[in-house]
């Protein structure tokens, strides 16, 4: 038997007396989806230092393409987000592709070779043409139902093979300009798009997967935490942040891979109950939550409205008993223990919707404290 201790030992020494110096550790990720669907963009708002990756939101899918909805606006915003490298060089600026609302045409557009290569080529020309970073895809959702959208069983293929072109013609460009190039993906937390999605094949083209851990509940016949980090235990198929961050391991993505999300928004309905604690939270209405900023300064300062902390799910919601209105949300102590978890469970980072949600960065200044 070899005896290895002394030859490793004077290794050790060889290397610490030569300066070697283990590959630090991966700066975390934080991602700001910033909303060009509006309009223009003030550029000049965005504290540019603070975050390392922008996702423009959104680009459409028209006649199986990538198409900018609103070119002259799009072109504008592209160059002065780029203007933010100047304050930070670092920052990489991504066209996201889809959304709730542009997701109806993705099947059709990636349902062959020949479509999925000309599609793949329209989104890389807009990497090209504005001096962009990469392509990120909010396919909303492969396989099933979202707002308005084509689905068939082809997809959960087509989703893989998406991927595949979208690298490879990333990579030609590569060639052209020496750049490296980002392939991502937003996809939610729910379980079901599992059945629809080949995870364990699709990381393989993809650098990071943003997980949607938000809008748990949106809609109705009930209310409860949009983006709690863990399970309450008293919701029936209940949905967290944990939950989803597990089941996307299971599907075989590697933890390094996952960005966890953080809504930068609220969700608000009005109960049948008023009683607040009381399961199920059937609701007779639903209502607008509004962005953080608005949440902290007009909500979280009117004595109507009492906060509440879930210390199971980490999770705050304010309670008006006049209206019975429920408000969820995230806030700093969310945040904080969001930006924990990411650090101990070894993810890539977190990322947020959507960045003037909260143009005091009330919630991005506390993610700074924690990355």
């Amino acid at each position: 038997m070899f005896r290895t201790f002394p030859f490793l030992a004077f290794l050790s020494i060889t290397l610490l007396l030569a300066g070697f110096k283990p590959a630090p550790k991966p700066k975390p990720i934080v991602l700001a989806y910033v909303g060009g669907f509006r309009g223009q963009i003030d550029a000049g708002q965005i504290a540019a230092e603070k975050i390392t990756h922008i996702n423009y939101a959104f680009v459409d899918v028209r006649q199986n393409r990538a198409w900018l909805h609103n070119l002259a606006t799009d072109s504008t915003n592209f160059k002065s987000l780029n203007q933010l490298k100047l304050r930070n060089p670092d920052l990489k600026i991504l066209i996201s592709i889809g959304g709730w609302s542009w997701s109806e045409n993705f099947s059709d557009a990636v349902v062959s070779d020949t479509a999925r290569l000309a599609f793949a080529a329209s989104a890389v020309d807009i990497v090209r043409q504005y001096q962009l970073d990469g392509i990120d895809i909010d396919w909303e959702y492969p396989g099933m139902k979202g707002e308005d959208n084509v689905f068939r069983p082809e997809d959960r293929e087509n989703f893989t093979l998406l991927f595949k072109a979208l690298r490879e013609q990333l990579n030609i460009l590569k060639k052209q300009t020496g750049q490296n190039y980002l392939v991502t993906t937003a996809l939610p937390g729910f379980d079901a798009i599992f059945t629809h999605t080949d995870m364990a094949q699709a990381h393989q083209y993809l650098d990071y997967i943003n997980v949607m851990s938000y809008d748990f509940f949106t809609g109705g016949p009930l209310a409860g935490h949009h983006t709690n980090l863990y399970e309450t235990g008293k919701v029936k198929n209940e949905t967290s942040g944990d939950k989803a961050v597990k089941l996307y391991q299971k599907a075989g993505v590697p933890a390094e891979k996952l960005v966890l999300g953080i809504a930068f928004y609220g969700r608000a309905w009005q109960l049948e109950n008023g009683d607040h604690k009381a399961h199920p939270r059937t609701i007779t209405k639903v209502e607008r939550g509004g962005g953080y900023t608005f949440i902290k300064d007009t909500l979280l300062t009117n004595p109507a409205y009492k906060r509440y902390w879930d210390r199971k799910a980490k999770a705050p919601y304010l309670y008006n008993a006049d209206l019975k209105r429920f408000v969820s949300y995230d806030d700093e102590a969310s945040v904080r223990a969001k930006c924990q978890y990411v650090k101990k469970k070894g993810l890539a980072g977190v990322m947020f919707w959507e960045y003037f949600n909260d143009p005091k960065t009330y919630l991005l200044n506390e993610i700074n404290k924690e990355l």
